[in-house]
């Protein structure tokens, strides 16, 4: 080669390096030496020590210093104050919780946080006398910083306050305490937070499906006090198999303190092993956030590669359409409340599996390791944030603010897991957001939130679902619509009845005619039962079966409906004096919501059984066939006006054709054999030209 065509070469090669850009997914560096990795996590579950406070004196005692004198009592977490619904009890109180905290050592730039993944309702945080932070949404984890550890054993202490009045309305009883596991977690020169690993595919209706990856997404933060180049890189690998993609991203400088958005996709190389209900095969992901030679963070997850997507109508998944059956779920069990342990997530699981549900719904962010289980177990997830019957409080911006925080926390942490197939942003808001400009502007917000954090899931509204109300213009930006039916148990509105069964049927194609576009799953419906009588008297068990099958029935035979989920698998504490719909002198007013298919104990009620056996014959995909469309009001007006001129053409052109027959039949007669007539035949040719 010559002198001048090498020379070429080399600044060819020179030009493409220098164009690539600074954030792209490129292979992982081989045999890069890491020095320094962070320490293992570890769960905070035993040691603590607790104690009720009714009178709210705990702050002026000073008990955030520690648990100090003999009226504190041993217990492990997850705990609830009180496991009991009874009604002295709803309104809440304030309870502490504190255990001496001893770290192990970390290498240098690394400190610790701790992390709590639900605190009901207001969590307030001080280590060793000093407030770290203050968290109010009882629904979504959070970590704060350990700043300020001593060497040996330092004092954790947490106020929770559970105290609540009429708002915000929830649809389940107020327990307090902390819920959910908390775990010690070691923080590098910078940190990953809120990591997302979404499965990016693209499935076209009853094609095959295209190239599969992995996108990562998520925020990094230097908190080191020097400015650093950090490295986001991934490994996953199939299962049972060895490794299927590998990438990196070098994000741009970061200052002391500043975050930036990291966001790249990896392709999957080799056959794709689809995440699917009958196999829920899990990829094993390892993401490493780097700096130099410093594993800052290690994160290990489970990836699913699966595509949802609505498509005229239909909800879709890899690419077959599909029709859900199953039942919601409470996190609360007798004897425990919502601080359930791992054995109480396999029971709640096993419940699913034993009904043969494909699909399950919560009205909050479900717990990490349930939605694990899910994942597992491949059972579908309808996901949804707690903004339920919020109007009131949806006036102010900062109100929206608060909000769109906590639909903002719930996508994040459901994003990953493959179980989960849609976004619901909210439960019965007005049913005339048109018209009520603060819940629209929220719906609106939380719409795009949760697209632009999880743009390859559907994401949907659950509506308060009365009949009578005109189209509205905000249900038609979500993909899918959730039905809360209960048409035949509650009464309803003045002018907006559901007391009828046979309204719902109209009610759900007029629905569908209004919002074409969007799929719709019958989200809520069910019936109280804890009496025995005939299936006509509401309360029975019978009435119960009969609701079940009906309503199952009817949704099978609408061909625009994607399924439907009983309200609920089992009975949970709700509110005290709860009267369920029946209205019955004789039916229970207690705290227990009596919906559900099985007792609060768990025993089976009989629309348990009626069920199972319908969801066991009820097939998940379904023919791919077309949503029928309601037509458009502008076009049939205009399509009649078009037939009522081409009859009136029509009409004109065979009186033409009569009249010159009778004139033909006249020429006839007086002359058999006329002469020919340019002139009519002429005429009969304009004719024939004006009707083409």
């Amino acid at each position: 080669m010559s002198p001048l065509r090498l020379a070429t070469v080399v600044l060819c090669l020179m030009v493409g390096l220098l164009a690539v850009p600074d954030r792209v997914a490129t292979a992982a560096a081989p045999g890069r030496t890491l020095a320094i990795t962070p320490p293992p996590a570890r769960l905070l579950g035993g040691g603590w020590r607790f104690r009720l406070d009714p009178h709210d004196a705990g702050q002026r005692a000073g008990w955030w210093h520690g648990a100090t004198d003999a009226g504190w009592k041993a217990v492990s977490l997850p705990h609830v104050f009180d496991h009991r619904p009874l009604p002295q009890l709803f309104r809440g109180t304030v309870g502490w919780y504190a255990r001496s905290l001893v770290v192990p050592p970390a290498p240098a730039g690394f400190g610790w946080a701790v992390r709590f993944e639900q605190v009901r309702r207001v969590a307030s945080v001080w280590l060793n006398g000093r407030l770290l932070g203050v968290h109010r949404d009882p629904y979504t984890p959070f970590d704060l910083a350990l700043s300020g550890l001593r060497p040996g054993a330092n004092s954790l202490v947490v106020r929770v306050d559970n105290r609540k009045g009429a708002d915000p309305r929830e649809g389940w009883w107020n327990w307090g305490g902390i819920t959910r596991p908390v775990t010690l977690l070691a923080r590098g020169p910078v940190v990953l937070s809120d990591l997302g690993l979404l499965s990016t595919l693209r499935c076209p209706p009853g094609g095959p499906c295209g190239p599969a990856a992995v996108t990562v997404d998520g925020w990094v933060t230097n908190r080191s006090s020097a400015p650093v180049t950090p490295q986001v890189a991934i490994g996953l690998s199939r299962p049972h198999s060895s490794s299927s993609a590998t990438g990196s991203t070098t994000l741009s400088r970061l200052a002391p303190g500043a975050t930036a958005h990291v966001h790249f996709s990896v392709p999957v190389r080799g056959p794709r092993e689809l995440w699917t209900p009958s196999h829920p095969r899990l990829y094993d992901a390892v993401v490493r956030t780097t700096v130099g030679s410093t594993v800052a963070q290690s994160d290990r997850r489970a990836v699913g590669l699966r595509s949802v997507a609505v498509h005229n109508g239909m909800l879709y998944l890899n690419g077959r359409r599909i029709e859900v059956q199953g039942a919601s779920i409470q996190e609360d069990l007798p004897g425990r409340g919502p601080a359930l342990r791992p054995a109480d997530l396999d029971t709640i699981v096993s419940e699913l599996r034993a009904v043969h549900a494909t699909a399950t719904r919560a009205q909050y962010l479900l717990s990490a390791g349930l939605l694990d289980r899910l994942d597992r177990a491949g059972i579908l997830v309808w996901s949804q944030a707690p903004i339920y019957h919020r109007d009131a409080l949806l006036t102010t911006p900062a109100q929206r603010a608060e909000a769109l925080a906590t639909v903002r926390g719930t996508v994040l942490e459901a994003r990953s897991h493959p179980s989960v197939i849609t976004h619901s942003v909210a439960n019965e808001l007005s049913p005339e957001p048109d018209r009520v400009p603060s819940t629209r502007t929220f719906l609106l917000a939380a719409a795009d939130l949760a697209r632009g954090l999880d743009p390859t899931l559907p994401v949907s509204l659950d509506l308060l679902s009365y009949p009578g109300f005109p189209r509205e213009r905000t249900y038609a930006k979500f993909d899918l619509l959730g039905i809360n039916n209960y048409f035949g148990w509650y009464p309803g509105h003045a002018d907006h009845s559901t007391a009828n069964p046979a309204d719902l049927a109209p009610f759900l194609r007029q629905t569908h005619a209004r919002y074409p576009a969007q799929a719709m799953v019958m989200t809520e419906f069910g019936a109280e039962a804890t009496l025995t009588g005939p299936a006509r008297d509401k309360q029975t068990y019978a009435f119960q079966q009969d609701y079940l099958r009906r309503t199952l029935a009817l949704v099978d035979a609408l061909p625009f409906m994607n399924g439907a989920l009983y309200w609920t698998l089992r009975e949970f504490a709700v509110k005290p004096h709860w009267d369920g719909g029946a209205r019955r002198p004789d039916s229970p007013h207690d705290s227990i919501h009596h919906k559900g298919l099985l007792s609060y104990a768990g025993v089976p009620k009989p629309a348990w059984y009626t069920a199972q056996q319908l969801f066991a014959h009820a097939a998940l995909y379904r023919p791919s066939r077309p949503a029928t469309r309601a037509p458009n009001p502008i076009l049939t007006i205009v399509a009649v006006l078009g037939l009522l001129g081409l009859l009136a053409v029509i009409g004109a052109l065979l009186a033409v054709a009569v009249w010159s027959f009778l004139g033909l039949r006249a020429d006839a007669r007086a002359d058999p054999w006329p002469a020919p007539r340019p002139l009519d035949l002429r005429g009969e040719r304009r004719a024939d030209t004006t009707y083409a």
